[in-house]
């Protein structure tokens, strides 16, 4: 006959299943670990083909402009994948939450962007970028699973770094950030929350 089980563990049993459940209702899950791979794969070659742009401004402009939009195909594609594979809504709820706290350093971006061509800054541009990807992951990754802020936060720290570097390491940053950690923390995702 088998011993009855304690009543402490019942309990720590009961609480583990009511945080993970509170954790899963409470975190937007959809963010797409897969796609984060293919986002981060993309990347790669893009800076590489800016690389051999570096000297044409607008050449380079234009590889990271094509990048740009191939990445948000790639992640939104994934992203509603994974929200219908999972039944989560993406815009409403914790969905919603995400997608707010993420567009306003997006916008920025884009607006800064602008300025510092303008102002013939373009060299900065790769830690701008990081720094407020980062800020924009990590502020909308506070209603995500954990590991996404801690991504934001590295990029942030790599784009603090970058601004003080050489302006020809510039495209090499972009490939180690939007290229190798969107794959390695996308696998990391992908893994642990389900694709």
């Amino acid at each position: 006959m088998a011993e009855p089980i304690a009543l402490h563990e019942k309990a720590a049993e009961n609480l583990r299943f009511i945080r993970d459940t509170m954790e899963r209702a409470g975190s937007f899950t959809a963010v797409p670990g897969w796609g984060g791979v293919l986002m981060g794969a993309s990347a790669l070659p893009a800076a590489w083909f800016a690389a051999q742009a570096r000297g044409d401004v607008r050449a380079w402009l234009t590889v990271w402009g094509i990048e740009l939009v191939v990445a948000l195909v790639l992640g939104s594609a994934a992203m509603i994948y994974k929200a219908q594979r999972y039944s989560v809504p993406l815009f409403s709820g914790v969905g919603r939450k995400f997608a707010l706290s993420l567009s306003p350093s997006l916008v920025v971006g884009a607006l800064l962007s602008a300025a510092l061509i303008r102002w013939g800054l373009a060299l900065s541009l790769p830690g701008v970028w990081m720094l407020l990807y980062g800020a924009g992951v990590t502020t909308g990754g506070a209603f995500s699973v954990r590991i996404v802020p801690l991504t934001g936060a590295l990029f942030m720290a790599a784009g603090a770094v970058t601004l003080f570097l050489p302006g020809a390491w510039g495209d090499a940053a972009m490939a180690a950030t939007f290229g190798g950690l969107h794959i390695i923390f996308g696998w990391l995702i992908a893994r642990k929350h389900g694709g």
